[in-house]
């Protein structure tokens, strides 16, 4: 009898302890929305959009002022996922090269249990690249678990259709086609499965990867203003009357913000809100839609390397850790993203992981931290016909290859080319800085053999330029 209450004793020890080794690791969820930028979130100055979910998180936690992504979706995906700059392993648009290690198998290597859902379009089915057919490649990416729109099927042909009323997705290897989701709305039933996989998984560490298909055109109503419109296929359409398309525009931010709010009441219903990390970013600017913001008209700048199509919101919620209501200008670069969630999740880099990355996580813990003195751009999408394009920048200045340096507060459409102004000071000394970084960067791509080309030049071995002492 003494030894089985030994034994019972042991296992209650053990439990306790594995409970305890799980808690010393945290969740983590990182939400990244379609085409939005900063200006389009109250607690960034908007003034067309109410988003009191995202805004709570920013007043209970951190608000970073200063975080760059690239100007068009791909470019933006692969970047963040992989924690590398563009040049090392961008080569074209909709492909994510399955020989990367993302921060999926990062974390799912290291005991987390991995969920994406949302927006995949990484194939290569717009090149027809080897294995773009393949339905496991979000699993071979890293996620035990997916709930993902354009994975096999594009967005036209067979079996293909728009991603809000009825769309066809495919959910953990099953195709879900859109007889089968008639009537359903997309951000519904991809946020259900986050919510589903964050109940199930509330006892072990988990990582969430949520790139959301809102607010991407086509700009249709959501479920609260739909009524009783049509739910079928035929509802995926932006309205050519420009008001209705703004309004849907704004009902689709608003139920974005919804959808955030739903994640954190259920990771709070779990009775995890301590001990989970949560991310809100997005991963390119708005597109063709005029906002206004602190009093002036913004009109979108997806695709433009303007603040429009680079600058995101990035705000930061770590029940007990995060300072509460803090905004940060501290610089955060889209490969910083790998970096920080490795920090969180106490996992030591190794000689697979990038190089590009810094991670935020002392400022998420009310430190100091080592923040960036600058953000780098290659910007070559594969998706029109111009020439590479590099750029660099730190809060305030902006300097392209080409020479333009342009001050970004006081000049956000970049209408005033300040390489001629020698009695700027300040601006020649950020100017001299900037161009440093330019100088060890890896050649600007070009076009080469067009949209469809099957090689590209990359230089995954290119030293580190984040950290040269490292």
């Amino acid at each position: 009898m003494k030894c089985k209450t030994n034994i019972l004793n042991s296992l209650l020890i053990f439990l306790v302890f594995v409970q305890l080794s799980a808690q010393e690791k945290p969740n983590v969820i990182l939400i990244m929305a379609d085409d939005v930028s900063w200006n389009c979130f109250s607690t960034y100055g908007a003034e067309d959009y109410k988003t009191p979910n995202i805004d709570a998180l920013a007043a209970k936690g951190l608000q970073f002022n200063h975080c760059y992504s690239m100007p068009i979706c791909t470019p933006s995906r692969v970047k963040i996922m992989t924690g590398q700059y563009n040049f090392r392993n961008y080569t074209h648009f909709g492909y994510l090269n399955p020989k990367d290690k993302t921060f999926g198998n990062l974390m799912r290597d290291n005991g987390y249990k991995t969920a994406i859902a949302g927006k995949w379009q990484l194939n290569g089915l717009y090149n027809k690249l080897p294995g773009s057919l393949d339905k496991t490649r979000p699993f071979k990416a890293g996620f035990d678990e997916s709930c993902l729109w354009q994975v096999t099927t594009e967005k036209k042909g067979k079996n293909g259709g728009e991603r809000f009323w009825s769309p066809p997705l495919l959910q953990n290897g099953k195709f879900l086609s859109i007889e089968d989701n008639q009537g359903k709305y997309g951000p519904d039933i991809m946020s259900d499965f986050v919510c589903d996989f964050i109940e199930k998984n509330k006892d072990a560490p988990f990582f969430v990867y949520y790139p959301t298909v809102l607010v991407h055109s086509p700009f249709v109503p959501t479920p609260d203003t739909i009524g009783d419109g049509d739910r079928s296929q035929n509802a995926n359409h932006t309205p050519k009357d420009k008001k209705l398309k703004k309004a849907n525009y704004v009902a689709m931010v608003s139920y974005l913000d919804k959808i955030v709010g739903k994640i954190v009441d259920k990771v709070e219903a779990v009775g995890q809100l301590d001990n989970t990390i949560i991310l809100f970013t997005s991963d390119n600017g708005t597109a063709s839609i005029t906002s206004k913001w602190k009093g002036e008209n913004v009109v979108g700048g997806k695709g433009k390397t303007i603040d429009m199509g680079t600058h995101v919101p990035l705000v930061a919620y770590w029940k007990g850790h995060t300072p509460k209501g803090v905004q940060s200008n501290d610089l955060v670069d889209f490969t910083d993203f790998y970096a920080t969630i490795a920090s969180a999740a106490k996992i030591k880099l190794g000689k697979d992981d990038p190089i590009d990355g810094r991670s935020f996580l002392p400022q998420l813990e009310n430190k100091k931290g080592n923040p960036r003195d600058w953000v780098f751009w290659q910007y070559q999408p594969y998706w029109g016909k111009f020439e590479g394009i590099q750029f660099v920048r730190n809060q305030t200045y902006k300097l392209y290859k080409t020479g333009e340096l342009y001050d970004i507060p006081n000049d956000l459409h970049e209408k005033n080319n300040l390489k001629l102004d020698t009695n700027n000071i300040e601006a020649q000394k950020a100017k001299n800085n900037l161009q440093k970084v330019l100088d060890v960067a890896p050649p600007a791509p070009l076009v080469v053999g067009g949209r469809y080309a099957k090689k590209r030049e990359v230089y995954p071995d290119w030293k580190n330029i984040v950290n040269p002492n490292d």
